[in-house]
């Protein structure tokens, strides 16, 4: 969302921001940007913490799907009720705050907008920022999962057997080759998948592509109705999900587990090249 929209919102009604802010290569560091500064009243979402699940060695991905009770403890902490506008943010172009908002539109809450520019757009914004914690409220969201939206291995497995639906692959486009795996014991990606990385959804400000030009990218890409959106673990799969929402497109499906997961079953095919 435009950041002129999110400010016209502020007197809408109850409105809660979530900062996103995270990095792979130093997990504390969107803590402590969040406690040096945020946008007045914003609540920090850490990615492992707050927007992923535990972690099973040799079964899931590196983020795997929340924990339903978990998550919706964490909304109720932030004040998120069924009436509430959430906004969220991070500082790397949205692939963190797409994970948050993805997660809210899978528990039923459709009121929520990732700022676009993220926490650029907002500094500049003249809004209040301080380093004040927020204390924890008291929220009643109440989940209405939203099941078509998740993606679990037996579906792309399915799809790697018949087809019928298009994979699409969030990662850099090296990764996705096989020429580079920084970060995961295999490389490749998964048969049949197309490269579509995130980064090529945004402007080189940083801010989102129109959606027009969007539109276009994927219809370029996409073979199919039936979308499923994967990366390495889950994250910038989701930024391409909310790309195709804001171009007007069909919401894929969210394959959470991703390559990271997809790996860990030494039986399930993997390409390169």
């Amino acid at each position: 969302m435009p950041i002129s929209d999110v400010v016209d919102r502020l007197d809408g009604g109850s409105v809660v921001f979530l900062d996103c802010r995270f990095s792979l290569a130093d997990t504390e560091s969107g803590r402590r940007e969040y406690l040096e500064a945020h946008v007045h009243g914003a609540h920090y979402a850490h990615l492992d913490e707050d927007l992923s699940g535990r972690v099973v060695p040799g079964k899931t991905g590196r983020h795997p799907m929340v924990d339903t009770a978990n998550f919706v403890g964490f909304l109720n902490r932030c004040g998120v009720s069924s009436g509430t506008q959430v906004f969220t943010y991070d500082d790397s172009g949205g692939p963190f705050a797409a994970r948050a908002w993805w997660l809210l539109r899978y528990f039923g809450h459709d009121a929520v907008a990732v700022v676009d520019g993220g926490w650029g757009a907002l500094r500049n914004s003249g809004l209040p920022i301080d380093q004040a914690i927020p204390h924890s409220n008291n929220g009643d969201f109440q989940p209405d999962e939203q099941h078509a939206m998740l993606a679990v291995s037996a579906d792309v497995e399915n799809v790697v057997r018949s087809g019928g639906t298009t994979l699409i692959d969030a990662r850099a486009a090296d990764r996705f080759l096989g020429l580079n795996e920084p970060i995961d014991p295999v490389a490749g990606h998964i048969p049949g998948a197309k490269s579509c990385p995130f980064k090529s959804n945004l402007r080189a400000d940083g801010f989102f592509l129109e959606p027009q030009i969007l539109q276009s990218r994927y219809a370029s890409i996409l073979d199919d109705d039936d979308v499923i959106s994967y990366c390495g673990s889950g994250v910038t799969a989701a930024h391409n999900v909310l790309a195709m929402v804001y171009a007007g497109l069909p919401m894929p499906s969210l394959y959470v587990g991703s390559w990271s997961e997809w790996i860990t079953d030494s039986d399930r095919p993997v390409e390169s090249g």
